[in-house]
Order: C-alpha cells, then sequence, then structure tokens
C-alpha cells in the first residue's frame, strides 16, 4: 500500500510539472492549415441585373467562392481555364505575396496568362488577418464577372480589438450590358469610343435594371426579364440585438460608390487588412479595389426590413442606385422596406469625401510606425494624352503598355530585350504645368519602362491629379499597388508643394493600405519599403483607365527571387518553356 502511494504520489508530481511547463511554453493552439481549391473558369450566361449576357463565372458563380483562412494558412488554387477563345489571371487583392510573387496573377508583369484549355496552380500564404479580394487581371476581364472576397480571420485564440456577433462580407460592383471585347475595341480604337455610364449597380451579385425604359422598349422577355429570380435584391438576414461585422468591397471598373444602410450608423474598423481608430458614418464611400469592416447594430423596428443602397459619386452618372435589403429576422427576406430607399449624397461633394479620406487613421496599438524620411521621391502626374491619334491615360505624359514577356521572367533571366531600359521620369514640370487646365501634352509617349528600386530603401509616392482633356473636368483615381502595403501620409486640394507640403505629413498614426483615391485636381502622399522583391504593378485600379494606360512598374530585389517555376513562362521570350 505504502509503495502504491508513492508511486501515484510520483506520477501526480511528474503531472503537475507537465502542466506547469505547459502553462509557461506558448503551445500554438492550430498549426497552419492548406485549403485546396478546385476552380473552373467558364462563360455562362447569367442575368444579375435581370439583362441577360455573358458572364465569367468560377465553378458556375459570380461573385466566385469566397476563401476562409485564417492568418498563416496556405491557399492552393488549381484554376481550369475553360472560356476556350481566351487566356485568364487571377490577382489576389491585397495579399503581399511575400517569397510567391509568380503567383500575384498579374498577366504580363508576373506570369504569362493562363491559355484555354490549361490548369494553373496559384499557392501562397495569407501572411495577415483582414478583408481582401481577387480578381481577373487579364485585359478587361474583371468587369465580366471574374472576382470573390478573401476573408483572413486570426489564429484561433488571438482577438481583435472590436467585437461582434456575426461576420458577413458584400461586395459592390457596377455592371455594363457590352462585352468587354466592345468595350476593349472602343477604347484602343483611332475612332475613340468611351465605355459610357454602368447600366446598374451590383450588390453581391444582383442588381435590379429597368427592361421597360424609354431607351430599350423592346426588349424581348428572354433578354430582359424583371421577374429572373436571379435578379431579385440581395437580402442579409440580422438578428434583432445582434451586432454585425460587415466586411464591404468594392471592385467596380468605373465608378467611386457610397454604400448607407438606412436608418443604422456604420462604424469603420478595419480598411485593407489594417485596424481603423475606429469612427461612425452613415454614407461609407468606396474606390475601387476597396476593403472596409465596417460594424451595424440591429437595433431599430425589428417589425420591418430596411434598405442598403449604393450611389455612383464622383461622377454625373445616369447609373441607378444599388439596391440590397437587410432583412430582419423573422421577417421575410424578400419583404421590401415600406420607406422609398435614402438619397445618396451629392455627386460632386468632393469635401466630404476628402473628410472621410483624412478620418482614417491607424488603430491605437497596431500603430505601424513609417520611416521618418524616404530615399526616393516619385511624383506621378495623372494625366490624358492624345498619343499617335489614340486616347490614352499616363503618368508624367508616359502610357504603359504591357510587354510580351512577363517582367518577373525578363528581370529574373536578364532578357534585356524584352521591354525598354530606359525608366520613366521621377516626376514632371511642377513650376509650369498648370493642373487646372486642358494640357497639351504634346510630348506624350508609349512605354514599358519600369522604375528601378533598391531594395529595402523607403521610396514616397506622390500622385497628383489634373485636368483631362475635357474642360473644367478632373477625374477621382483610386491606385493599388501590389506586392506591398503603403502608409498614406497626407491629402492635398490643389497642386503639391514639395517644400511645404511634406510639413503636414502625418508621421504619428498614418494607416497603410494597399488602395487609396487622388481626389479631383488633389494629391495624395504615400510611403512605402520596397522591401518584397520582385515585379510589382502600381495602377488606377479603374479597368478602362488602366487598359488605357495608367499604371506603372516597381522592380526591387530581383537577385533575392527564389528560382522560378515554368509554368509562369511560356509567352513571349519564353515560347516553349512552359509546363503546366
Amino acid at each position: 500500500m505504502v509503495e502504491l502511494l508513492q508511486r501515484n504520489g510520483c506520477i501526480l508530481k511528474l503531472l503537475l510539472a507537465l502542466f506547469l511547463f505547459l502553462s509557461l511554453v506558448e503551445v500554438p493552439a492550430v498549426e497552419a492549415r492548406i485549403r485546396h481549391y478546385k476552380w473552373e473558369v467558364k462563360y455562362e450566361y447569367k442575368s444579375p441585373d435581370c439583362f441577360k449576357k455573358l458572364v465569367i463565372t468560377i465553378n458556375g458563380r459570380s461573385p466566385g467562392p469566397t476563401i476562409l483562412a485564417q492568418q498563416g494558412d496556405t491557399i492552393i488554387v488549381e484554376l481550369t481555364n475553360s472560356l476556350w477563345t481566351e487566356n485568364v489571371a487571377i490577382h489576389w487583392h491585397g495579399i503581399r505575396q511575400i517569397g510567391t510573387p509568380w503567383s500575384d496573377g498579374t498577366e504580363g508583369v508576373t506570369q504569362c496568362p493562363i491559355v484555354p484549355g490549361d490548369t494553373f496552380k496559384y499557392q501562397f500564404v495569407v501572411d495577415r488577418p483582414g478583408t481582401y479580394l481577387y480578381h481577373a487581371h487579364y485585359g478587361m476581364q474583371r468587369e465580366a464577372g471574374l472576382y470573390g472576397s478573401i476573408r483572413v480571420a486570426l489564429p484561433d485564440g488571438e482577438s481583435e480589438p472590436f467585437s461582434y456577433d456575426f461576420d458577413r462580407s458584400i461586395i459592390l460592383n457596377d455592371w455594363y450590358h457590352k462585352s468587354t471585347y466592345e468595350h476593349a475595341v472602343g477604347l484602343s480604337s483611332l475612332n475613340f469610343s468611351w465605355v459610357g455610364d454602368p447600366q446598374s449597380l451590383l450588390i453581391q451579385g444582383k442588381g435590379r435594371f429597368n427592361c421597360f425604359t424609354l431607351t430599350t422598349p423592346s426588349l424581348d422577355s428572354d433578354v430582359c426579364n424583371a421577374t429572373n429570380p436571379e435578379c431579385s435584391p440581395y437580402a442579409m438576414t440580422v438578428v434583432p440585438g445582434k451586432t454585425y461585422r460587415l466586411r464591404v468591397a468594392s471592385i467596380t471598373a468605373l465608378s467611386a460608390l457610397s454604400f448607407q444602410i438606412e436608418g443604422h450608423n456604420m462604424t469603420v474598423v478595419e480598411a485593407d487588412g489594417h485596424y481603423v481608430e475606429p469612427f461612425v458614418v452613415k454614407n461609407l464611400f468606396l474606390y475601387s479595389g476597396e476593403t472596409y469592416s465596417v460594424l451595424i447594430k440591429a437595433d431599430q423596428d425589428p417589425s420591418r426590413n430596411y434598405w442598403m443602397t449604393t450611389n455612383v459619386v464622383s461622377r454625373n452618372a445616369t447609373t441607378p442606385p444599388g439596391l440590397a435589403i437587410l432583412n430582419y429576422y423573422p421577417n421575410h427576406p424578400r419583404r421590401s422596406p415600406p420607406a422609398v430607399p435614402p438619397a445618396g449624397p451629392a455627386w460632386n461633394n468632393v469635401r466630404s469625401r476628402l473628410d472621410q479620406s483624412l478620418a482614417i487613421k491607424a488603430h491605437q496599438g497596431f500603430i505601424h510606425t513609417p520611416p521618418p524620411t524616404s530615399d526616393r521621391v516619385i511624383v506621378l502626374l495623372n494625366t490624358q494624352n492624345t498619343v499617335n491619334g489614340h486616347v490614352r491615360w499616363s503618368v508624367n505624359n508616359v502610357s504603359f503598355t504591357h510587354p510580351h514577356t512577363p517582367y518577373l521572367i525578363a528581370l529574373k533571366q536578364n532578357l534585356t530585350e524584352a521591354f525598354d531600359q530606359t525608366s520613366p521620369p521621377d516626376g514632371y514640370d511642377f513650376v509650369n504645368y498648370d493642373i487646372y487646365k486642358t494640357p497639351n501634352n504634346t510630348n506624350a509617349t508609349v512605354s514599358n519602362g519600369i522604375y528601378r528600386l533598391q531594395f529595402n530603401t523607403t521610396v514616397d509616392l506622390i500622385l497628383q491629379n489634373a485636368n483631362t482633356r475635357n474642360p473644367n473636368n478632373s477625374e477621382t483615381h483610386p491606385w493599388h499597388l501590389h506586392g506591398h502595403d503603403f502608409w498614406v501620409l497626407g491629402y492635398g486640394e490643389g497642386k503639391f508643394d514639395m517644400f511645404n507640403d511634406p510639413k503636414k505629413y502625418n508621421l504619428v498614426n498614418p494607416i497603410m493600405k494597399n488602395t487609396v483615391p487622388v481626389h479631383r485636381y488633389g494629391w495624395t502622399a504615400l510611403r512605402f519599403r520596397a522591401d518584397n522583391p520582385g515585379a510589382w504593378a502600381f495602377h488606377c485600379h479603374i479597368e478602362s483607365h488602366f487598359f488605357m494606360g495608367m499604371g506603372v512598374v516597381f522592380e526591387s530585389g530581383i537577385d533575392k527571387v527564389g528560382k522560378l517555376p515554368s509554368s509562369i513562362m511560356g509567352c513571349g521570350a519564353t515560347r516553349g518553356v512552359h509546363k503546366p
């Protein structure tokens, strides 16, 4: 008996020692997972706004499947191109692709396009929690419906600086009835034809086009059918009294939007994967490529439903508002709210949009302090030009065009003939250029030259807006940087003053983002570290503007990039090298 007690006592001591050891050692709750997806991309006839047209789908869906993951997970997407007459590539918007620049999904920059019938494997790690997107990055396919959401949660046991009961995602989009081919031909022809206003606005892939307008009185019901369940308003069901995190993203081809929920305030808590010092809005302004998280509380009269609406801002558009329903359980989700949908803000109220941009600061406790100074300053003047009779968008009077051999491959393999070795200018004629006048810009050129950045240096980017070819007109441009986040140091009206405006930079708590607007006749100042080896696009996220040349490419640390997979090759100087 004594021996048994002694033995049990030793076991208890061992268990106690093990318990104390485990309590002192940090043991991860769950190891990072591999999340495997198999997608088929193809055209299908769909009626997202009641008008029947060809839509690019993923596994039959548009928007495509939502990628759900935790920080540190590896995502593998096997993408089969069943478009048959088109190439394709998909960009993982907001994912920095650290160590995997070949999976960025930017045709002409990081990979050759995926040809019809081929299957391509994207593999990358989602290294930060937050709200992100994926979308086509070949030609103008994004506006044909090839897009979706990426939602990355914190690892188990970690918490965010805000609380909520449920998590939801909504993608906002604008929608055209013409095909991307028609748009591309119109934009690139000597007889220039602008894409015009979108026919409708979609909320989570659903909208409502008026099939009986005066301009389209004879549409056959097979072409436009208002009773088609495909175009019934999107309904998001909420339980009274609960708080919802609503991840709102814009993937528009052209439009800047306002988003509002009838009778409900929204508290902004996240932007592009970074926590925001919370602030309350009634209208949330979004520019193409931006993502936000807002908190809403279902604290209104539970006996009815409420409108969720989107409106075009920054352009005097003819596009009608987008409508969806905030459905209070147990009301029927198809039950229309009793009130008229709330009117959106004035389309030309620049001040309110600028105020929201200025209000977005990093959350206390989650501030990533920027370097106090930069090693290089690049000022990017956004201009509209005529080059060889073609209407083009340009940066510093240089209009971007893709090379036949992707930059990542050409740089890594030292294929100097693959693109123009002359870098674009770091600025423009600051003294004499009048941003308020219709430009002459007779010296505009087309080039595929790139900016070479010294690895691990700090770079300031100043986006300067100006007048277009039309008198008294300046357009809002959302700029997106691949492979990096940047600090947003400031916004301003008028021409950037290189001597005085930097003194106003926010170096205390600037938000980090990957997409940011430059407002009409204004400037936006950004700072980033060129610390991710590769070749990375930086471009206007308006589909037609990038197609017309509004973008640049940065290269840094190419010698630190690992061996390139042969699957990204097969075009330009790499014909015959491709291995699926």
